[in-house]
């Protein structure tokens, strides 16, 4: 049972835990043992394959502003960008399509309905309210339902307590703001945050290629967050986040149909939030939540477009503990509906029941397992599970697996044939389904100071749904017809050095192809990794991060390797008042994220931040 009291006591404390503060007084302690909660039950990241999780010191360390300036290196995933600043920001794990990595603020789903594949728009997704993010790759259906084929990516927002404010600006015109305030007790909890991001930017079509016209970016995002213990067995707590941004794009003009400068922009506004009863009640701890996220994204282009979505979330969770076995049950129901390329709208819904359970047989055995029920109005029922199993062989070693299976049922606008043409009926569509291997060795040394963990899987994803064109018809529409797979190798370690010197390290090499073609899938790297080298000290403290990626294949070629550098430092003037300082690409790299798409060069930034 000492596993369950370490699972309970983690999820007790993880909101008001700052892991920043632990390590900034002693950042020569041994590495803290980090748990992941997007499991639905908690559990820790080292026996869980697939799971890692971003802080807010390593956000910090690292001057992360966007979720992508961060997200690119973990292993495994792949980031794909459209444009330096605000351009479409995607994220592709383990090989699988963007439509099929589910994305969570504050357990809100917030992919957008109304989006092609489904998938989630991480260009404004800003940083400075997140407290931390948990990835879980692979097929995690069981846990989440549709849209998790690939993995969970879960953002926390912050638990506020005094005052702060944050001011940067730098190269491109760029300045950033924020502002924030809140309480934080035992008892409750209230706070609220605003920032701001507006940069001139440069052209998001590769400058090199004759593109001189620079697409700025603004963006604005507020939001609230509280709780409150009314007795040891009767809490509440929610939170709002608003998003509002403004981005100007380049597109394919006429005649040449190519890639180049327009006066093409974009604006788009989401909301996301919850409101959670937390009830104690016949030794079972319950959860009784309602949860919406909305979208509205207008472009303006030769091409003009207005889409809206939104998403609402009924469900109910049960925790508790009997007979050495740690579970979860619950029920959930989700209702989707999405606007049409016609002016239309459509809906989709599922209604689900899921349960989690653990159990540790011996001391150094623990055992998951997990199924769910997914029940959908429109492409039937599916059942979906995982299982997994963690082993302490000695010495330091960790060894897990896990297998899983997954399904996504078509999206709004692939289940209605959106941007179709044909003169004989469209295809019925099939869920596309997945499942997925992975064997895991991790070990940590005696003192703890040094951890790594190397990861081998497999992932299948059969009846993928694809848009395909006859050029002799001209018919376009949507058929179950690809079957892709991905084996891959993800290696990661860290490291307190001494001195105040700490090391992190990421390497992914990703195999993913179509299996009915044999070909390479378009916007995975073959290889890619990361290394971070940060020092803190009394007042000083600093990052200096590398990443790389190999070659990538694109729709319009082939997107050519490139290894770039960012360097972050921050000195504490008092305790309250910190001098931020940071260069993006130091060597001043001239490389594409994206096929054509442009990047900068060698840029700086300074900032101050105020904490009471």
């Amino acid at each position: 049972m000492t596993r369950s009291i370490l699972y309970a006591t983690a999820a007790a404390v993880l909101f008001p835990l700052s892991a920043y503060a632990q390590q900034a007084d002693d950042p020569d302690a041994p590495l803290p043992e980090v748990v992941v909660t997007a499991t639905r039950l908690p559990a820790i990241v080292a026996d869980t394959p697939g799971a890692r999780v971003i802080d807010r010191a390593t956000i910090e360390q690292r001057g992360a502003v966007f979720a992508a300036d961060i997200l690119h290196d973990l292993p495994g995933l792949s980031v794909v960008r459209s444009g330096a600043f605000g351009g479409v920001a995607q994220v592709r794990m383990r090989g699988a399509t963007p439509g099929k990595t589910l994305v969570l603020v504050d357990g809100v789903p917030v992919n957008d309905p109304a989006e092609v594949n489904g998938a989630f728009d991480f260009s404004g997704l800003e940083l400075s309210d997140i407290e931390r993010i948990e990835v879980l790759s692979g097929p995690q259906s069981s846990l989440w339902g549709s849209d998790a084929i690939g993995g969970v990516i879960a953002f926390t927002t912050r638990d506020l307590d005094g005052l702060g404010a944050d001011l940067e600006a730098g190269s491109f015109g760029t300045v950033r703001g924020r502002l924030a305030a809140g309480v934080s007790t035992e008892r409750y909890g209230l706070g609220a945050w605003v920032s701001h991001f507006d940069t001139g930017g440069i052209s998001a079509a590769d400058e090199a290629d004759g593109n001189p016209e620079a697409d700025g970016f603004t963006s604005t995002t507020a939001g609230a967050r509280g709780r409150y213990v009314f007795t040891p067995g009767v809490a509440v707590d929610g939170s709002v986040r608003w998003t509002d941004s403004d981005v100007d794009l380049d597109g394919y003009p006429a005649p040449a149909y190519a890639l180049a400068d327009t006066l093409d922009t974009q604006s788009s506004e989401q909301w996301s939030g919850f409101g959670r009863l937390r009830l104690n009640a016949l030794g079972v701890a319950h959860q009784f939540s309602v949860s919406a996220s909305d979208i509205a994204r207008e472009t303006v282009s030769s091409f003009p477009s207005v889409f809206e979505a939104d998403r609402q979330v009924f469900r109910w969770q049960a925790d508790g503990s009997a007979a050495g076995v740690d579970f979860v049950i619950g029920a959930e129901r989700e209702d989707t509906e999405g606007s049409l390329s016609s002016g239309l709208t459509e809906d989709l819904g599922t209604s689900s029941a899921f349960a989690t359970a653990r159990i540790d047989p011996i001391e150094r055995l623990s055992l998951t397992g997990a199924l769910r029920f997914d029940d959908t109005d429109d492409f039937g029922s599916k059942g979906t599970g995982r299982v997994s199993g963690a082993f302490e062989a000695g010495a330091g070693f960790v060894l897990s697996a896990a297998y899983g299976t997954g399904f996504k049922a078509p999206s709004i606008s692939q289940a209605v044939c959106d941007f179709c043409f044909s003169s004989q009926p469209f295809p019925v569509l099939r869920p596309e389904t997945a499942e997925g291997y992975e064997g895991a060795i991790g070990w940590g040394s005696a003192d703890g100071r040094i951890a790594g963990r190397l990861t081998v899987y497999r992932l299948n994803v059969e009846d993928q749904i694809t848009y395909v064109f006859d050029p002799v018809t001209f018919d376009s529409f949507y058929v179950n017809v690809a079957e892709t797979a991905t084996d891959g190798v993800e290696l990661e370690g860290r490291a307190r050095l001494g001195g105040g010197f700490d090391l992190s390290l990421a390497y992914a090499w990703t195999d993913a192809r179509d299996e009915t073609t044999g070909a390479r899938l378009l916007r995975v790297p073959e290889q890619s990794g990361s290394a971070t080298l940060g020092w803190t000290g009394e007042r000083l403290s600093g990052a200096l991060t590398l990443r790389a990626e190999g070659d990538q294949d694109d729709a319009g070629g082939v997107r050519e390797a490139f290894v770039t550098a960012n360097l972050n430092g921050s000195y504490a003037l008092t305790d309250t008042v910190t001098l931020t300082a940071r260069i993006e690409n130091l060597a001043d790299e001239r490389y594409q994220q994206v096929f054509g798409y442009g990047e900068t060069g060698r840029s700086g930034y300074v900032g101050i931040r105020l904490r009471y």
